[in-house]
């Protein structure tokens, strides 16, 4: 009885927020790869800056920090970036729309001094379901992401009354930026199918999986009503099979029917890198990679970059510079955290907190494969 009533309540919220503006249309095919075709070869990491611990220290008034930014984003540039795919948060527009519209200008100006173009991310399933605006905790010594934040929370996940507060969000930023060209595209939803490690199921949201898939469809509508010129997606990350005759489940369903274009995550040697991308050519549609190198599981600059250039991928790693959100540790640290001794190899992350590479081979690379045009890669030595 209690999850048929939370489905009847979620259902009357969903309508009741059903937007009187009438959103455009799912970009055509044929729409989506003009676009695409008028880009330069999509190139970044994701971007957080080493001084943040997750989305909230990043942007909030008290400790965003645009010099640091400035810094960060001109080593992006001399490695021949173009993009970074940057994680917003609803709560920050409930503390303070009118700053944060206005932090997210300032950081649009940074990122265009250096030729990038953001794709922002507006909501996120992973990690921590219990986020709280103001100071935030220190890392965790020796732990993978300790500090990062679901976007919604599970409180308002689970509360249909909280559903006009996402609404505002969504329509409020996007519609504010919607006409901006400085911004590449909207990732809408990060693995809205995900949640954090075990450390925080019991704080996880009630249903959640069905909760997500049912506000999904209608986050994409929202941000649609804005008429954006940048197109909108959200990546696939989980399942073995992807190909149209998938049976993929309720949220993937939402993902590919809605993205105008295709993006996903992948951490796996490049053999199965480029079985993804076979599936996903499949849609017709450009694809984006949002989400690879993990040394660790097999994913390289060295071997994922090229076959993703090759096919005409856009190329996005995690993540950047090493710093507060400890990425450089492998998943694994939250069952042996790295407190005594360093990995042996660092999981994620391309730069010391001094812009020096955690391996110059690999920004070669990058300044490499980011000089040559779509499709080409340079001979191998």
């Amino acid at each position: 009885m209690r999850a048929a009533a939370n489905w009847a309540g979620i259902c009357l919220a969903l309508v009741a927020l059903t937007s009187n503006a009438a959103p455009r249309d799912r970009w055509t095919v044929q729409e989506a790869n003009e676009w695409y075709a008028g880009q330069p070869w999509p190139l970044g990491s994701n971007y957080i800056p080493s001084n943040a611990i997750n989305q909230l220290e990043m942007w909030q008034a008290e400790t965003f920090d645009p010099q640091r930014i400035d810094v960060e984003l001109g080593w992006a540039q001399q490695l021949g970036m173009n993009t970074m795919r940057v994680f917003l948060h609803d709560l920050l527009w409930q503390q303070d729309p009118r700053g944060f519209k206005q932090r997210i200008g300032v950081f649009l100006d940074i990122a265009a001094k250096h030729g990038i173009r953001p794709v922002f991310v507006l909501f996120d399933s992973c990690w921590d379901p219990q986020p709280r605006l103001g100071p935030q905790h220190p890392p965790i010594p020796g732990v993978h992401n300790s500090g990062w934040v679901q976007s919604p929370g599970a409180s308002e996940l689970a509360d249909p009354a909280s559903y006009s507060k996402l609404r505002a969000y969504v329509e409020g930023v996007v519609g504010a930026f919607a006409a901006d060209p400085r911004i590449l595209a909207w990732d809408v939803w990060n693995e809205p199918d995900n949640h954090g490690p075990p450390d925080y199921e019991a704080h996880e949201a009630h249903d959640k999986f069905i909760l997500v898939a049912a506000l999904l469809p209608q986050v994409f509508s929202w941000a649609r009503a804005q008429h954006p010129i940048q197109p909108l997606t959200s990546g696939l990350w989980k399942h073995d099979d992807w190909t149209p005759a998938a049976s993929l489940n309720a949220i993937e369903a939402v993902q590919i029917a809605q993205s105008d274009i295709i993006s996903f995550h992948d951490y796996n040697w490049p053999e199965k890198f480029e079985s993804r991308i076979a599936q996903l050519v499949q849609y017709g549609r450009p694809i984006i990679c949002t989400e690879y190198m993990a040394r660790g599981a097999g994913s390289t600059i060295d071997g994922s970059l090229p076959v993703g250039k090759r096919a005409n991928v856009g190329m996005i790693n995690w993540g950047f510079v090493v710093g507060k959100i400890q990425t450089n540790l492998p998943w694994d640290s939250w069952q042996r955290p790295y407190t005594l001794q360093q990995p042996a190899v660092w999981f994620h992350d391309l730069l010391h907190e001094d812009g020096i590479p955690y391996r110059t081979r690999e920004a070669e690379t990058l300044r490499a494969m980011s000089s040559l045009p779509k499709g080409v890669v340079p001979p191998t030595p």
